[in-house]
């Protein structure tokens, strides 16, 4: 069998690529997902289209699911933090992550929290007593989260920012 970055995916998120996109990689999935697995750092510029978002998180959903799988996942943690400039961009990545979580069966274990300026001081409170393992914020918003020491904590071991 020839070894593809697609192989080194963890099994639900290999069977979801399957389904959804036949099992095939873009060219930018192809040529970033080897070092994001690896845990380096990648600077991915492509055309819209491309599927440069999907990208980025396959990495992320690779590590949590391998994290749930070790029982590990904890419920106070920021994993990974995905910074747009635009508030409109965060809420159509919450629902393109929510899908696969979905079809997955992993909605309700993968948690995804968004944090934007018009975030309501309700949901602000309810991310912060449980913060979401992928948060999706602008610089504004994350520049108020930043010197706040419960958000401080869940950001302690976030290991992706895109």
């Amino acid at each position: 069998m020839v070894s593809t970055p697609l192989n080194e995916l963890h099994p639900r998120l290999q069977a979801w690529l399957q389904q959804a996109f036949q099992g095939r990689l873009t060219e930018a999935q192809e040529k970033t997902l080897p070092a994001i697995l690896a845990g380096r750092s990648v600077l991915l510029s492509s055309p819209t289209g491309s599927g440069k978002t999907l990208a980025g998180f396959l990495g992320v959903l690779d590590h949590l699911l391998r994290l749930h799988d070790a029982g590990e996942l904890g419920r106070d943690r920021i994993h990974a933090v995905y910074v747009s400039p635009l508030r409109a961009l965060t809420y159509d990545i919450h629902k393109n992550l929510t899908r696969p979580l979905q079809e997955m069966g992993l909605a309700e274990i993968i948690r995804i929290g968004s944090r934007t300026g018009d975030t309501t001081a309700s949901d602000r409170a309810k991310l912060r007593r449980s913060p979401p393992h992928i948060l999706l914020t602008t610089p504004e918003s994350l520049a108020i989260l930043l010197p706040q020491p419960p958000w401080r904590a869940a950001l302690a071991a976030c290991r992706f920012v895109i």
